[in-house]
């Protein structure tokens, strides 16, 4: 954002009110009618459902002011408040999910305002409460941020100017905080980002003032581990994290909690230890840490670890596969935790390792075991029994004894009776160091119930299938596949896929394949247009509605249909007025048509 000497250009007031109306009836709002910043913190402010027409914020009571943050920041603070006294502007401190630690204001008119939108002490301005606002942008961005007028998200707060900035720890660099200087929209000067800029970077000096010796200790051993190497560099104590952005780029969270533990436990037996690991993306390191003492005598600061990533041949000499996509018959995919499941269980497979595929219904946890079998022995013959039908289940001695397929996949186990499941044990244990006996996998929700701990003994991994929400990039592939199957020549346009991809999917693959065999119904060729898709894939609201709010949502979409997207004429074929069709637009988060 660009500041000018003195004042700031402001965007036009009318001109971004009426965008800001149009986003939120859902109409097509084009890049250069709001900034960038803005328009994507309106659309995470729509996701989390924030109500545009009021405001409601979580109290969190009475907060601690005893924190080193505060207690640092206070001589800054005190200054400040000094200066601006007499102002039109609020002096405001968050701790890092938003929450308000203080606020001070030099304007009796402003101070009361502010109590009336809740921008006081113990009420969170986290933009999942209140959306697109100074504190809570800045915080979920990571960066300064400047909100004016009718760029916040609800309206109460059109009349007021915030400048947020995050405050950083000196060490960690974790976010601790946030200071934002708020005033009234026509009072808003470029000076105000400045002003908030220059108020942040002076609480993060003070706070480098105030750490310990521990904490700076551990910084210094951190910084030289960053210059002896370009790899993975994590430190850490009780209170702290530190790491590179090597290892922010190549470990999501998962994997740092990993290292972190294991660099602990490695740590609580020897000053120094080296240790191999293997990475959720399949991938091994070598993992190298050390104590690092404190500055006093058995006094200790932290951790320092390191990671060198391992070429596949360097690890135990089996060939690793790359995660990049492979063949499997009838499958398609390419996010990152669908491949990764398959990779796994072609793995498995290679070593005749029996395995559990465990997920939500209608994930595809039989289509990957069967694309496996066809991957790998595609002359092989695979046999399916489904646990929860009593009469396949007895073919079970049959299937693993008498006439053993190569493959043998057993699903919904965690529908078998206790009885059933005995049987099934007692099967395998007959049949698991037999050289002829097939491979096995069976197919459930989840490998935790404790009545299952005795069957899952025989097999010694567990592949969790992602739900189709944990990979919705994947529609891109699997629509065209499913409606190839379903219709010739029948393709999806790009505005259908969109809703498609903005759905919740609770069925899974299942229920997108439902969905499309519904359309092929009343569309057998052309392209699948938004109208044809059923009405609860128009909106993106997360709470379930009842069946009143079901019929009158699905007759808003049909009626907005029937009128080419016209909202008023829409509302004059329901008999209702502009101002009740376009509050219930935004209230179902119907998505209008484009044309």
């Amino acid at each position: 954002m660009e500041i000018a000497p003195r004042r700031m250009i402001l965007p036009d007031d009318e001109g971004l009110a009426r965008t800001r109306e149009r986003f939120l009836t859902a109409e097509t709002v084009e890049p250069d009618q709001v900034r960038d910043a803005i328009l994507a913190s309106w659309w995470r402010s729509r996701e989390f459902e924030v109500p545009a027409d009021h405001i409601d914020l979580p109290y969190s009571g009475e907060q601690n002011l005893d924190t080193p943050m505060l207690r640092g920041a206070a001589p800054v603070l005190e200054r400040l408040g000094d200066q601006l006294e007499g102002q039109p502007i609020s002096l405001i401190i968050t701790d890092p999910t938003g929450v308000v630690l203080s606020q001070r204001t030099g304007d009796s008119d402003l101070h009361r305002h502010l109590e009336r939108v809740e921008l006081v002490p113990g009420y969170s301005y986290g933009e999942r409460f209140v959306g697109t606002n100074g504190i809570g942008t800045a915080l979920e961005d990571g960066r300064p941020t400047y909100v004016f007028g009718h760029e916040h998200y609800a309206e109460h707060l059109e009349n007021l100017a915030c400048a947020g900035v995050p405050i950083q720890h000196p060490i960690s660099g974790k976010t601790i905080g946030a200071v934002d200087l708020t005033c009234w929209r026509k009072d808003a000067g470029g000076l105000l980002v400045a002003l908030a800029r220059t108020t942040a970077e002076q609480i993060r000096q003070a706070l480098l003032t105030h750490s310990n010796l521990r904490e700076l200790v551990l910084f210094q051993a951190y910084l030289q581990a960053c210059r002896r190497t370009t790899g993975i560099v994590m430190a850490f104590n009780d209170d702290i994290v530190m790491m590179n952005d090597c290892a922010r780029q190549l470990l999501d969270p998962a994997d740092q909690t990993v290292l972190l533990g294991r660099a602990r436990e490695e740590l609580a037996a020897a000053r120094r230890a080296t240790a191999t690991i293997t990475l959720s993306s399949g991938s091994k390191g070598k993992l190298y840490c050390r104590r690092v003492n404190g500055h006093r005598e058995g006094n200790v600061a932290g951790g320092v670890l390191s990671v060198k990533l391992l070429e596949p041949e360097a690890e135990t000499g089996e060939t690793s596969l790359p995660m990049l996509p492979m063949f499997l018959p009838g499958v398609v995919g390419s996010a990152p935790p669908w491949l990764r499941c398959g990779h796994d269980l072609d793995r498995s497979f290679a070593r005749r390792e029996w395995v559990v595929l465990a997920g939500e219904p209608g994930t595809g946890k039989y289509t990957l075991a069967r694309g496996v079998h066809q991957r790998r022995h595609p002359a092989g013959r695979l046999h399916v029994l489904d646990a929860a039908r009593a009469e396949e289940m007895r073919d079970l001695r049959r299937e693993l004894i008498e006439d053993p397929p190569d493959s043998l996949v057993i699903r919904h186990v965690d529908r078998l009776p206790p009885e059933g499941v005995r049987d099934l044990a007692a099967a395998l244990e007959e049949v698991r160091d037999d050289a002829h006996a097939p491979w096995v996998a069976l197919t459930l929700r989840s490998d935790a119930d404790p009545e299952l701990a005795g069957l899952l003994a025989f097999f010694p991994r567990t592949v969790v299938v992602p739900p189709l929400r944990g990979h919705a990039e994947d529609l891109a592939d699997l629509v065209p596949l499913f409606l190839s199957r379903l219709s010739t020549g029948l393709t999806c346009s790009p505005a259908a896929l969109h809703l498609l991809m903005r759905a919740s999917w609770p069925g899974n693959v299942a229920q997108l394949y439902r969905v499309l065999k519904q359309v092929s119904k009343r569309r057998r060729t052309g392209t699948v247009l938004p109208v044809d898709l059923p009405a609860e894939y128009h909106t993106f609201t997360r709470r379930p509605l009842n069946r009143f709010e079901t019929v009158e949502r699905d007759a808003i979409v049909r009626s907005l249909e029937d009128a080419d997207g016209n909202k008023l004429r829409a509302a004059k074929l329901l008999g209702i007025s502009r101002a009740t069709i376009y509050r219930k637009i935004h209230e179902y988060g119907i998505v209008t048509p484009d044309h």
